[in-house]
C-alpha cells in the first residue's frame, strides 16, 4: 500500500490527532526550544550567545543548591514511604479485615477534597496556636512553631503527602493483588511456605509492575509538592522547605529568565532520566511476569 492511500485510508484518525499534535507543538515542544536558548544567552536584549557559563552560574549559586537538595531529600523520603506504607496498608485490607469498604472509603476521601481546603485544615492544626499545640498544652509541653521549626516543618509537609496520596497507591496495590492467581499461593501453602515466603516469591512478582507503575507517579507528584507548601508558607518558607518551584517563582518575579531557563533545563533533564530508568524497569519486569 502507497504512502498516499495509506493517508487516506487513516485521514479521519489522523484529522482528529492533529489538533491534539498542534497544541502538544504550540504549547509544550516550541516552549521548550525557547527557554533552551535563553538558558544560552546572556540577556534577552543583547541576546549574546555565552554556552554553558549560564549552567556553570547556576550550580554555584546557594539559594539553587539548596532548592535542588530539598527537592531531591524530599522525594527520596516520601517515594520509598509512600509505596511501603500502600503496599503494607494493600496487603492488611486484602487480609479480609472487617470492614474493609469504609476504610478504603476513608483512605480515599482526601482525592475529593480540594487541595485549599485541606491545607485550611491543615493550617488550623499545625498553626501556633492551632488544635495541636491546645492539645500538648494539656500535658504542659510548649508550643511549637511546626511550620518554621527545622525538622518539625519537613515532618509536617511529608504527613500531608502520605494522606493526599496513600490512598490512591492502596487501590493500584489492591487491585493488583486481586489479579494474582490462586493456584500458585495454594500450592505453596500446601508445600509449607510461610507467609513471608509466599510474599515474596509469588505475589511481589506480580507486584512489581506495579510497584514501579506507583513510584513512578508518587516520584512524580513529589516534584509538585510546591503548591502544597506555596499555600502553607508563602514565598519564603523555612529552609528545609525552600523547593526548586520556590526558585523558579522568584526568579520569575524578578525576571532573570536566564536563570529560570536553565534551572528549568536541568530539573527536567533530571526528571526525565530518573523517569526513564522507572519505566524501563517497569517495561522489563512487566514482560518478565507476562512470560
Amino acid at each position: 500500500m502507497t504512502l498516499g492511500k495509506r493517508f487516506r485510508k487513516h485521514f479521519g484518525a489522523y484529522a482528529l490527532l492533529y489538533p491534539g499534535l498542534l497544541g502538544v507543538l504550540l504549547f509544550f515542544v516550541l516552549p521548550f526550544f525557547v527557554i533552551l536558548r535563553y538558558s544560552f544567552l546572556n540577556n534577552n536584549f543583547s541576546a549574546d550567545f555565552v554556552g554553558l557559563a549560564q549552567y556553570r552560574d547556576l550550580l554555584q549559586n546557594t539559594a539553587f543548591r539548596l532548592a535542588a537538595r530539598n527537592t531531591a531529600w524530599f522525594s527520596a523520603v516520601v517515594v520509598p514511604l509512600t509505596v511501603a506504607l500502600a503496599l503494607l496498608v494493600a496487603l492488611a485490607l486484602n487480609c479480609r479485615l472487617p470492614a474493609r469498604g469504609w476504610l478504603r472509603s476513608v483512605l480515599l476521601s482526601p482525592l475529593m477534597v480540594p487541595t485549599a481546603s485541606v491545607l485550611l485544615v491543615w493550617q488550623l492544626l499545625f498553626d501556633r496556636s492551632g488544635a495541636v499545640n491546645q492539645l500538648l498544652s494539656l500535658f504542659s509541653l510548649p508550643a511549637v512553631a511546626w511550620l518554621r521549626t527545622a525538622g518539625f516543618d519537613r515532618a509536617v509537609v511529608i504527613l500531608l503527602f502520605l494522606w493526599k496520596n496513600l490512598g490512591y497507591n492502596v487501590l493500584l496495590f489492591s487491585a493488583a493483588l486481586t489479579h494474582i492467581p490462586k493456584t500458585p499461593l495454594e500450592a505453596a501453602r500446601i508445600d509449607g511456605a510461610g507467609a513471608w515466603r509466599r510474599f515474596w516469591y509469588i505475589q511481589w512478582r506480580y507486584l512489581t509492575p506495579t510497584a514501579l507503575f506507583v513510584t513512578v507517579l508518587t516520584l512524580a507528584n513529589s516534584f509538585k509538592i510546591f503548591r502544597e507548601v506555596y499555600l502553607l508558607t508563602g514565598d519564603y518558607p523555612s529552609e528545609g522547605l525552600y523547593m526548586l518551584q520556590h526558585f523558579m517563582n522568584n526568579m520569575f518575579r524578578t525576571l532573570n529568565y536566564q536563570k529560570l531557563s536553565t534551572a528549568t533545563v536541568i530539573t527536567m533533564l533530571v526528571a526525565t532520566v530518573v523517569l526513564a530508568v522507572l519505566l524501563w524497569l517497569e517495561d522489563r519486569f512487566g514482560r518478565e511476569v507476562e512470560e
